[in-house]
């Protein structure tokens, strides 16, 4: 079997286990996927959990792993739910020119880039994030002034 096949079908058996159970951590999900035949790293989980856009959400009280699909609708530009990620998740806010850099709990800037992904501010061209900061890229240097002062305030 090629190596994307042998990806493709991990993958699929990732955001299976996500949609179908409560996973916390990538340890439980490790040992999920080794039941299911499929041996692998933890740096390889992390890899496939990104390229998923699977994400860590609140659930019953704990953390656990969600798939894109698994969200609610968007979430609304000036609504609550993305008060509440920016109030739950983010622990700093800075304006760097037209650049907002929003600093998260380790693994969580995923999380906060996605919701506002899916928040479609109009000032906000992009987002890139890594495991604990995230990059906001917006139309120029005041929409970013205003977004730190807007985010900064939820802190």
């Amino acid at each position: 079997m090629r190596m994307r096949e042998i990806k493709d079908q991990r993958q699929r058996a990732i955001a299976d286990l996500i949609r179908s159970n409560v996973l916390g951590g990538q340890d439980e999900l490790a040992e999920r996927l080794a039941g299911l035949g499929h041996a692998v790293t933890q740096a390889t989980i992390s890899r496939d959990l990104e390229q998923l856009g699977a994400v860590k959400v609140r659930r019953g009280g704990g953390l656990s792993y969600a798939m894109p699909d698994q969200l609610a609708t968007p979430v609304a530009a000036g609504g609550p739910e993305l008060d509440q990620i920016i109030r739950d998740w983010v622990r700093s806010v800075e304006q760097a020119g037209n650049l907002v850099v929003i600093k998260t709990p380790p693994g969580s800037a995923h999380l906060v880039g996605f919701a506002l992904d899916r928040a479609a501010l109009a000032d906000v061209v992009g987002t890139i994030c890594g495991d604990d900061t995230m990059f906001v890229a917006c139309r120029g240097a005041p929409e970013a002034e205003a977004l730190t002062e807007r985010f900064g305030s939820e802190l």
